[in-house]
């Protein structure tokens, strides 16, 4: 039979359901995340704001927006994978890796602002993830970094809306940005679009090293512990200084005492979940992050 126009669109549309199901699960699993989690908890913060970015892409998949949006849409499943990971991770009792544990670990802090929780979980997720979901990406599809490039950018637009959305709702108000001084300093130092190039340079760099896989270990690990060490800066509490943020009070769970993964903080924080150097990791737990990998069940 020869193919004809209603076949080709027939076609197209199931492509584009299967495309939109697939990042539709990553949503589920996010709404469901955010459904079990009380609203203030730090985690539920950085869910909410997540959430509202993987709804925006999957809205855009089919409109146009991207040049290959097969390939978008894969790459933010592989994505969403790393965040679920620590979490799955987290709720086992085991440790997430390095650039999660100041959020998991400082999630019910009374002194941290809301706006420091969803900028920490951005720059985990964005500067130590984003760059290995992108290599996992090109791998399972054959390609090298290069042809995911121009809407790897393109969804920067989409995450420019998002993170100015998300200061407006969570910044203090005028007349409290003076007692909250140390805040807009804070938020001065980290953007999405720095964090986002920053990024693209940590996915040229692993993509380099793809043949030399003991440096590409070596590589992450070093990653992993640096963005770690800035997401515990920015979760740095302000306490007293700063006004309440939304959801908080005495029914929020706000007041809670610090995590025991608080107080480990210091000396965890550059460790694996075994104990070791994330410096010195071994294959077991980086190669596992630099392996192609999917949507995780948990």
């Amino acid at each position: 039979m020869p193919d004809t126009a209603v076949d080709r669109t027939t076609a197209a549309g199931a492509r584009a359901a299967t495309r939109t199901a697939a990042v539709g699960r990553v949503i589920d699993r996010l709404r469901r995340i955010g459904a079990e989690l009380p609203p203030a908890d730090g985690v539920a913060v950085f869910n909410r704001i997540y959430l509202t970015v993987t709804q925006a892409v999957r809205d855009r998949l089919d409109r146009g927006c991207f040049v290959d949006p097969r390939a978008t849409a894969e790459l933010d499943v592989v994505f969403a994978g790393y965040y679920l990971r620590a979490v799955a991770a987290d709720a086992a009792g085991r440790e997430p890796p390095a650039c999660w544990r100041p959020l998991f670990a400082l999630r019910a802090h009374p002194g941290v602002h809301p706006l420091q929780f969803a900028l920490a979980g951005m720059n985990a997720h964005i500067q130590h993830d984003l760059p290995l979901a992108v290599v996992d990406t090109c791998r399972r599809r054959g390609c090298d970094p290069a042809a995911v490039e121009e809407d790897y950018h393109r969804i920067n637009r989409v995450l420019a809306e998002v993170e100015t959305a998300v200061r407006e709702q969570l910044m203090p108000g005028p007349d409290l940005l003076e007692l909250a001084e140390p805040l807009p300093h804070l938020l001065g130092v980290w953007s999405v679009g720095a964090a986002r190039e920053g990024a693209w340079s940590a996915v040229e760099a692993l993509w380099e090293l793809r043949y030399l896989p003991g440096a590409a270990r070596a590589f992450a690990a070093a990653l992993d512990g640096s963005v770690g060490l800035l997401g515990r800066a920015l979760l740095l509490p302000l306490g007293a200084l700063l006004p309440p943020g939304p959801g908080t009070g005495p029914d929020t769970g706000r007041q809670a005492p610090v995590t025991a993964a608080a107080a480990r903080l210091p000396e965890a924080r550059n460790r694996t979940a075994d104990g070791t150097d994330a410096g010195a990791a071994g294959a077991g737990g980086d190669q596992a992050q630099l392996e192609c990998s999917g949507l995780p069940s948990a």
